[in-house]
């Protein structure tokens, strides 16, 4: 696991950390407008102070969060404290977080950061309230997307949704757009396209749900 903020995206607009924090490996990430040192925080799982060290010069406009669980909003209150930006969720799960929002967040809406924006898409299925964030051609996709197959689902209604969300809002973005997930590495695009339209030929039992993945399923 990886204990420092890795830079994994950037642009003439922005740089873009992961930060893979204990004990889940759940990803936070960090985009900073290189013009302005505007940013904004994305998730909360874990490891406060390195979050912290990073932010210190930084004119942070939101916390966001993609849902709701608690690998990603572990650290949630101690950063809104320490931080004093305001807090945005989609409002689908705002009744689950420790902190409620300051701003409730709705498919279509955009975040400023700078010269930065980002978009927000609605996902539903892992949670009701999963959100993307989609800035240029890299989509944070919490817990909706992973290399390989969608987020876990609890029953077989959450995993249409999931794969509807994942069909009508993830494989619309570009080929090149980078997947950068709440767990593990980034992907992309055109990757899982392919891979979801293979998963899509194949039969399957109207009862699927839990860990699925678009090749073993």
């Amino acid at each position: 696991m990886h204990k420092e903020l890795r830079l994994v995206g950037q642009n003439q607009k922005m740089e873009l950390f992961r930060l893979e924090t204990e004990p889940f490996g759940t990803n936070a990430y960090i985009v900073l407008c290189r013009s302005t040192g505007e940013g904004v925080l994305v998730d909360a799982p874990g490891n406060a102070d390195i979050i912290l060290q990073k932010l210190k010069d930084t004119n942070l406009r939101y916390i966001l969060l993609t849902h709701s669980h608690m690998d990603h909003i572990m650290a949630l209150e101690e950063l809104y404290v320490a931080l004093g930006a305001p807090l945005a969720a989609f409002k689908s799960d705002a009744g689950k977080l420790p902190v409620m929002p300051d701003r409730m967040l709705a498919d279509g809406d955009t975040i400023a950061c700078g010269k930065v924006k980002l978009t927000v898409i609605h996902t539903p299925g892992h949670t009701a309230g999963s959100t993307c964030f989609w800035i240029d051609n890299y989509l944070l996709s919490g817990d909706t997307i992973f290399t390989g197959g969608p987020g876990k689902t609890a029953s077989p209604q959450d995993f249409k949704q999931i794969t509807a969300s994942i069909r009508e809002k993830v494989l619309t973005l570009p080929d090149e757009t980078i997947i950068l997930p709440g767990h593990g590495d980034s992907t992309d695009v055109k990757k899982e396209r392919a891979l979801f339209e293979i998963f899509s030929s194949r039969d399957h039992d109207d009862q699927t749900c839990g860990d699925v993945t678009w090749l073993g399923s």
